[in-house]
Formats: structure tokens, C-alpha cells, sequence
């Protein structure tokens, strides 16, 4: 009875042992692509990100930040399309674009954030406790810039509000609220074409 019983286990142990698929272990089995699967991802098309152009063209030489007013620009007509601020490493950014060159410009700073609104005779005061007013002349903005002309940034460290407080005969002023009186560089560039003040956030 016990042989019986003995024998019958080992059958059953052998059963086990050989469950699954016979074969070579797996430690040794290796996988590739098919042919059809390598030629698919070899003919796929490959998208490529548009090419980003920098604000600053690699090579630009820029103008010394100074603490005086600034003026320059082109004779002739042009239309304001974009208005931005940004804050790059170590100044602040105010950038207006045109439909074509730059036209003449003054930028002019100011002891206090105080502006006139056009010919209305009404003034208003911007963030900040200095700034800077940039003017545009043979210009306009009404029919070609859509986007907003009252920007906030008290993250800022110098521009603190830029607004647009002038688009009248032929003229476009832009009054810049700034956290303090700060030495200032202005330059225009093209493709597109645009008019730059700098300020910088160096201190000391």
C-alpha cells in the first residue's frame, strides 16, 4: 500500500515538473523587430518643430544701458501690430512691432508714473513710482493691434504697467510705470520690424 501510494506521488511530481510549453529557457530567448515592423518606423515621417526665432539675433550688437532719453527710427508711415513686456536675465522688455520700418521715436523718462491720456487733458497715473513714455510718430494702431493696451506685471522688477495712453493723429504713445528710475537702451531690429527699450534690473 505504502509502494502504491509512493509511486502515485511520483507520477504526480513529474506531471508538475514538465507543466508549460518545452523549450529553451526564457533567460535565453531573445526578440527583434520584424522586417515589416523596422521598414514602417524607417518610412514614418519625421515632424520637425518650427524654427523659433530669437528676439536677438546671435551676433547683435546692443547699446550700452544709459540714464538719458532716447530717440531714433526712420522717416515714414507704419502700423503698430504687436505690443509686448517680457523680463529676460537682467533687464526688463518693452518691444512695440510694426508693419514696417520703424518709424520716428522719442522715449522719455519721467520722476513719476503720471501721463497725459492723448489731447483729452486727463492724466493718469500707472504702478510704480517712476517712467518712461514712448512715442511713435507717423504711426497708428487702431485697425492692426487688437491686443490688450492696459498690461500689468507687478511681478516685474522695473516695468510694473505698460498702457497705451495715445493713438491720434498720427501719433502712438505708450506710458510705462516703473518700479523705479532705471538706466534704459533702446534699438530697433527687423524681420518683423520692432522698436526696443530696455531696462535694467541691475542694482547698483
Amino acid at each position: 500500500m505504502r509502494i502504491s501510494f509512493a509511486a502515485g506521488l511520483c507520477v504526480i511530481l513529474a506531471a508538475c515538473a514538465q507543466v508549460g510549453p518545452v523549450g529553451t529557457p526564457a533567460a535565453n530567448t531573445t526578440s527583434s523587430p520584424s522586417a515589416d515592423s523596422a521598414g514602417s518606423a524607417a518610412s514614418a515621417p519625421r515632424i520637425s518643430p518650427p524654427p523659433v526665432t530669437p528676439p536677438v539675433a546671435p551676433g547683435t550688437k546692443l547699446p550700452a544701458f544709459a540714464c538719458a532719453d532716447t530717440a531714433g527710427g526712420t522717416t515714414g508711415v507704419a502700423n503698430v501690430t504687436a505690443v509686448r513686456v517680457s523680463e529676460p536675465v537682467g533687464f526688463d522688455r518693452f518691444v512695440l512691432q510694426f508693419d514696417g520700418p520703424v518709424p520716428k521715436y522719442t522715449v522719455k523718462r519721467q520722476d513719476k508714473p503720471t501721463f497725459p491720456m492723448g489731447a483729452s487733458g486727463q492724466t493718469i497715473t500707472l504702478s510704480g513710482t517712476a517712467g518712461a513714455l514712448v512715442t511713435v510718430h507717423s504711426a497708428t494702431e487702431s485697425n492692426t493691434y487688437t491686443g490688450s493696451t492696459d498690461m500689468s506685471h507687478t511681478e516685474f522688477l522695473v516695468i510694473k504697467e505698460a498702457r497705451l495712453t495715445q493713438d491720434f493723429e498720427g501719433s502712438v504713445s505708450w506710458a510705462l510705470g516703473l518700479d523705479h528710475a532705471a538706466c534704459m537702451r533702446t534699438f530697433t531690429l527687423t524681420g518683423p520690424s520692432r522698436l526696443i527699450v530696455d531696462f535694467t534690473t541691475a542694482t547698483g
